[in-house]
């Protein structure tokens, strides 16, 4: 049975053409509307993705709700710039200034590494499709794991198995934005990975 996948719409013309868009619309069961969010608007999911820049405060008011799919089983997925620490419980956040221009430098280092070479994403994509910048990083709770890290910081990807009852992937990535701006080629790449990888997750979990 095919997973039952939402994501989060707040109208933006990124949010249209990365989740109606003919690429990607296929993976979603369903889109919730973050105006008229509902926490029966999470019933039945196997997965909750995040997406990119969906405003806080239609997430705060429904942190309880959100930890409650967490706890029955459900996979979250937090993608970058939606302050996850504001409505998850545990997520512990460090705001930095983002070098857009990194890659014009002679040597240019992303700073970005593979924390566990050995996980189950690293099969669908390379750390270049996870590449073009990030507006932070994080500090993983105690058992969750690190699968991208910022040399010298925290992770920009952790995956969360152990806090909530359910996994929750969070990232400080914002690959939707880009896509759905028509810019940033390495976060289309990253998308055609990443969804692919997170359908295969829900249907036999990778140890």
């Amino acid at each position: 049975m095919r997973p039952r996948i939402a994501a989060t719409d707040c109208g933006t013309y990124f949010h249209h053409e990365s989740l109606r868009g003919q690429r990607y619309a296929h993976f979603f069961e369903r889109l919730i509307y973050m105006p008229e969010f509902r926490p029966e608007d999470l019933s039945g999911l196997d997965a909750l993705i995040v997406t990119c820049r969906t405003n806080a405060d239609f997430l705060i008011p429904h942190r309880a709700a959100i930890r409650r799919f967490l706890g029955l089983g459900g996979t979250l997925v937090a993608c970058g710039e939606t302050d996850a620490h504001l409505w998850l419980d545990d997520v512990r956040w460090t705001s930095t200034p983002t070098n857009y221009w990194w890659w014009l430098k002679d040597k240019a280092d992303s700073g970005l590494r593979p924390a566990a070479p050995q996980h189950s994403l690293f099969q669908h994509m390379t750390l270049a499709d996870a590449t073009w910048h990030f507006h932070g990083f994080f500090e993983p709770p105690a058992g969750a794991q690190s699968v991208i890290d910022l040399a010298g910081g925290g992770s920009i990807l952790y995956d969360d198995r152990t806090s909530y009852g359910g996994r929750a992937i969070v990232m400080s990535l914002d690959p939707f934005y880009h896509h759905g701006s028509h810019f940033m080629p390495a976060t289309t790449r990253f998308l055609d990975a990443f969804l692919p990888w997170l359908t295969t997750e829900l249907i036999a979990p990778a140890a």
